[in-house]
């Protein structure tokens, strides 16, 4: 049985596993790191690709990794709060653009500073002089390899909750 913190001897070099815990455990994070604002990573990652230009809801999706129905949740969501609003687009009048308004704006301005400090001190577990090829190599891996262009026809599904 590996101590708390090490991965099991069977896994420790598992690359789908490795990556799967650290989000996970990055996502508890975050989302502790945001409840005090009542902003979910996934609502601030949206937000965060929305103020970057505009964006129908399902380029946005695309963008962040969200399935079409969690988005429409999110966006809901993110509206109610009033942090942003769907648009008619000006080039497509069935598609609706995002946008973020200004208490949008300000909520991501204040967890940018805050997941700023988580960021730091996640990345502090890596020797200083690492920690930049290390992001490197982890964005290369995500934008490029696994940038999701060879996703499988039909994606794996979670088994539904037992009742």
């Amino acid at each position: 049985m590996p101590a708390p913190g090490e991965a099991p001897e069977a896994l420790a070099t598992d690359l789908c596993w490795l990556l799967s815990r650290a989000n996970q455990a990055m996502g508890s994070q975050l989302a502790a790191a945001l409840e005090g604002l009542g902003l979910s990573p996934r609502g601030y990652h949206v937000l965060r690709a929305a103020m970057a230009g505009e964006h129908s809801q399902i380029e946005l999706a695309r963008t962040v990794g969200l399935d079409k129905t969690t988005m429409v949740v999110t966006l809901d969501e993110l509206e109610e709060a009033g942090l942003a609003e769907r648009r008619p687009s000006p080039t497509d009048r069935r598609a609706r653009v995002i946008a973020v308004t200004g208490a949008g704006v300000r909520k991501v301005a204040e967890a940018d500073a805050i997941l700023a400090q988580v960021r730091r001190e996640v990345l502090e577990s890596i020797p200083k002089a690492d920690r930049e090829a290390f992001l490197d190599s982890l964005r290369r891996l995500v934008c490029e390899r696994l940038d999701g262009s060879d996703d499988c026809v039909e994606p794996p599904r979670r088994r539904a909750p037992r009742a």
